[in-house]
C-alpha cells in the first residue's frame, strides 16, 4: 500500500522523489533568473523629463552611457538651458528632444509619446521656485499628466526624482511632491522614488562672498543642521542605475553623497581652508527668519505677490533649521547613519573645482544664500 502524502507537502516530496521533475523545476528557476537578469541589463527606450536642469542633464548622460535610447520631453521655453532646438532635435549627447506642453495631456500623448514604444519614464522635472502655484503645476499636475500618458503608452517603470525633505512636509512643494509619489505608487507601475539629500549647487552660494573676504553666514552656531551632499553626476548615475538594480524597484530611496554628514559650520571651515584663510563666521538668528516670514505673510494677505515671497522665506527657514537626512519616525530625529551614501564626489572637491575655475554652480531660485 502506498503511503498517503499530505497535500501540504505534496510538491516538496514529489520533486524530491522525482529527479526528472526536480531537474525541470531547477531549470525553470534558472531560466526565470536568467530572464530577469537579461531584462535588467537590456537596452530601454527612456522618456526623460526635466532634461534641461543640471540633474536632468547628468541623468541623461548616465542613461546614454548605459546604452539606453533616451528621448527628452522639454517645454518650449526651458529656461536658458535647451538641450537642442526644434530645428535640431538631437542633442550633442545623443538624446532626442521632443517639445511638449506638460500642462496639456493631449500634447504629452501626441507630441510626446505619439504612439511610439517607451519602456521607462525617468523624471527629474521640478518646480524652479517652490512657490505654491509653480509647485502644484509642475511637481504635481505635470507629473500626473505624464503618468497617465505613460500608462497609455505601455510604460512599465517610472523613476521619479523627489526630495528627502518630504519626510517632514511643511511647504507647498513638499506636499505637491508627496501627492505625486502617492499617485505613482497607486498607479500599478513599477516605480523607483529617489529622495536625494542636499545638492552641491544649493550649498555653493557663499563661495564668492568668502572669496571677497566676507564672513560665512550661519544660523545659530552653524550646527543646527547636517546633510550628506550629493553631486549631479553621482545622483544622475544612481537614478540611471534604478532601471537595472532590482533592489531599487517599488521602493522609496533616500540617498546622499559619500562621507560623513557635514554641518554648515564645517562647510565654512572647509571653504576658508581651501582659500588658506582663518575661518570667519557671522551668526544669523533664526528668529530673524521667523519675523520675515510673519511680516511677509501678513502683508501677503493684502498684496498677493508678497504671499509668494513669504513662501520663499518659509523655504529658507526650513533649510536653515531642518537636516537633509533620513528622519527616524520613532524618535523624530534625523539619522546620519541611516542615510545611505553613493558616489565619489564630495562637496569639498566641488568647492576646490569652483575655486580653481573648473566648475561654475547653477543655483536654484530658492537657495538660502
Amino acid at each position: 500500500m502506498e503511503r498517503p502524502v499530505s497535500p501540504r507537502f505534496c510538491g516538496m516530496l514529489t520533486l524530491a522523489e522525482d529527479p526528472g521533475r526536480a531537474r525541470m523545476a531547477k531549470e525553470t528557476d534558472t531560466e526565470t533568473l536568467t530572464s530577469r537578469a537579461a531584462e535588467s541589463k537590456a537596452q530601454r527606450r527612456v522618456c526623460l523629463l526635466g532634461a534641461t536642469g543640471t540633474i536632468g542633464r547628468a541623468t541623461g548622460a548616465a542613461l546614454v552611457r548605459r546604452g539606453h535610447d533616451v528621448v527628452a520631453f522639454v517645454r518650449a521655453k526651458s529656461g536658458n538651458r535647451p538641450l537642442a532646438s526644434a530645428d535640431n532635435p538631437r542633442s550633442c549627447e545623443g538624446v532626442l528632444v521632443k517639445i511638449v506642453d506638460f500642462a496639456d495631456p493631449a500634447s504629452l500623448s501626441h507630441a510626446g509619446f505619439g504612439g511610439e514604444r517607451f519602456d521607462v519614464v525617468v523624471s527629474c522635472l521640478a518646480s524652479r521656485t517652490g512657490e505654491p502655484n509653480d509647485a502644484w503645476a509642475i511637481d504635481h499636475r505635470a507629473h500626473l499628466n505624464a503618468l497617465v500618458a505613460a500608462q497609455q503608452a505601455g510604460v512599465t517603470h517610472f523613476v521619479l526624482l523627489s526630495a528627502i525633505c518630504v519626510q517632514k512636509p511643511l511647504l507647498a512643494f513638499q506636499n505637491a511632491k508627496l501627492a505625486s509619489e502617492a499617485a505613482l505608487i497607486e498607479s500599478g507601475l513599477r516605480y523607483s522614488i529617489v529622495r536625494p539629500t542636499a545638492y552641491f549647487k544649493s550649498l555653493s552660494g557663499q563661495i564668492e562672498r568668502v572669496k571677497k573676504g566676507r564672513p560665512f553666514l550661519i544660523f545659530g552656531d552653524g550646527t543646527l543642521t547636517a546633510c550628506k551632499p550629493i553631486s549631479d553626476d553621482d545622483l544622475g548615475t544612481y537614478i540611471a542605475e534604478c532601471l537595472d538594480v532590482e533592489e531599487r524597484w517599488n521602493r522609496i530611496l533616500p540617498i546622499g553623497g559619500p562621507g560623513e554628514a557635514i554641518t554648515p559650520r564645517q562647510q565654512g571651515e572647509a571653504l576658508f581652508a581651501l582659500l588658506g584663510r582663518a575661518p570667519r563666521f557671522r551668526s544669523v538668528p533664526v528668529a530673524l527668519l521667523d519675523a520675515i516670514v510673519a511680516g511677509l505673510s501678513a502683508v501677503g494677505r493684502i498684496a498677493p505677490p508678497l504671499a509668494a515671497k513669504a513662501e520663499l522665506a518659509r523655504i529658507g527657514r526650513y533649510y536653515a533649521t531642518e537636516s537633509m537626512l533620513v528622519l527616524d519616525p520613532a524618535t523624530d530625529r534625523y539619522d546620519a547613519a541611516a542615510t545611505p551614501s553613493t558616489g565619489s564626489q564630495t562637496l569639498f572637491d566641488y568647492y576646490r573645482a569652483v575655486l580653481d575655475g573648473e566648475a561654475a554652480p547653477e543655483r536654484r531660485d530658492h537657495a538660502v544664500f
